[in-house]
């Protein structure tokens, strides 16, 4: 019976080693994961610093839309300087540009509705078809940049078409040669009456 009862006694010392000894391993492996940071994990930020880049971020935005909107009221006498015409208007002109028709109409619908003058719809959009190679589509705000300028000033022109004046292409009519340019100083008109050679 004594031998009986060292051999559960050694059976119950022998699970109880197995069990602390596969907690000390868990608990080792525990406080190697949670030591001290290498320098890779140093230099991430904390997840407090990106979500305040990020309210900075859409905070500079808000604040550039309204002074956008501060410029155009400024800029712009009338109803299209107002912000719904504004936001209404540059986003039918983007719509536009980028061929979605559909999407531009009901939006047209929409700033109509607000009283705004389609004219200057026209006008934003004709200035941004002349700036149409200046955009480029890598180029991040870009296409909102050019499309804010026509809307301020649907005048504008490019600057090599407003340095250098169009000068007229010449005519041609099927095969023929073109027709010459008039010089620039006129020829002498023939008079009227020939005086005759003295006799």
């Amino acid at each position: 019976m004594r031998r009986r009862l060292l051999e559960l006694k050694n059976t119950g010392l022998h699970h109880l080693a197995v069990t602390g000894l596969a907690l000390l391993i868990g608990c080792g492996s525990a406080f190697a994961q949670s030591g001290t940071p290498t320098p890779q994990d140093q230099a991430k930020p904390p997840a407090g610093n990106a979500a305040d880049a990020n309210a900075n971020a859409v905070k500079e935005a808000n604040q550039r839309k309204t002074d956008e909107f501060t410029e155009a009221q400024q800029a712009i006498n009338g109803p299209a300087g107002n912000p719904e015409c504004v936001w209404l208007g540059r986003r039918v002109v983007r719509l536009m540009w980028n061929d979605d028709l559909d999407t531009a109409f009901r939006h047209l619908d929409l700033y109509d509705r607000f009283g705004c003058p389609g004219g200057h719809v026209q006008a934003a959009f004709r200035c941004l078809t002349r700036f149409g190679a200046q955009i480029d589509d890598k180029v991040r705000g870009s296409l909102d940049g050019r499309i804010h300028a026509c809307w301020i000033n649907p005048g504008a022109q490019p600057q090599a078409a407003a340095a250098a004046s169009p000068s007229p292409a010449p005519s041609t009519a099927g095969n023929a040669a073109p027709t010459p340019a008039p010089s620039a100083s006129p020829a002498p008109a023939p008079s009227a009456s020939p005086t005759p050679p003295a006799k």
